[in-house]
């Protein structure tokens, strides 16, 4: 355990996870008792992408955490965590998931309708983009079905591919993290649409 002040990220809804209402901005919340990663203390990622992955709400806080912490591989778990500032993230982290779509774009024959849904946000077209997409998908899975047999095949590159994949997601990853931040900081100054250019 070390005892410091870090700048981290924490999600939240309407309340804290315990039923407590989430202090204003600024006051420290103090934890009383033992630190037990993912059971008890006030926990927060240094990195924003990882504390999306145990977001139980669209609530984005910019957080510092104090006293004694732990840490495991993605958060830290703290005695003290006081909220610097919050927003409502639900238009930027439906961007954000668009954002990242387009990133694997290239990796299927996307129909116009979903690409440009994608691109731009448009609610007038989403419903129809969800129905071209699932189309797509059943239909890939149909296709991969039908190779099954060619899979066998793949055992012997399979732990090469994997040391590849492995490095290819901690750079989407870091990625990922990158353009989320920036999105949220645009968010912050107001933003509330975004439209994503081929080259994004």
């Amino acid at each position: 355990m070390s005892e410091r002040t870090v700048l981290a990220w924490h999600f939240g809804s309407e309340k804290m996870r315990d039923g407590r209402d989430f202090p204003p901005d600024g006051e420290w919340l103090v934890h009383d008792g033992e630190l037990v990663m993912c059971e008890s203390g006030l926990h927060a990622s240094l990195r924003l992408i990882d504390a999306l992955r145990y977001a139980p709400g669209n609530t984005i806080m910019r957080v510092r955490l104090g006293g004694k912490m732990i840490e495991d591989t993605d958060k830290i778990d703290a005695m003290r965590r006081r909220i610097i500032w919050r927003i409502d993230g639900d238009a930027v982290l439906r961007a954000f998931a668009r954002w990242c779509a387009l990133q694997v774009i290239d990796k299927w024959d996307a129909p116009d309708v979903v690409v440009r849904y994608l691109r731009t946000g448009d609610k007038s077209i989403r419903n129809a983009a969800k129905d071209a997409a699932l189309y797509g998908a059943w239909n890939a899975a149909w296709a991969t079905r039908a190779a099954r047999d060619v899979w066998a095949a793949w055992d012997a590159a399979r732990d090469a591919a994997r040391a590849i994949a492995r490095a290819a997601w901690a750079a989407a990853w870091d990625a990922q993290n990158r353009q989320l931040e920036k999105m949220v900081g645009e968010a912050r100054k107001g933003r509330t649409e975004w439209v994503f250019a081929e080259d994004e």
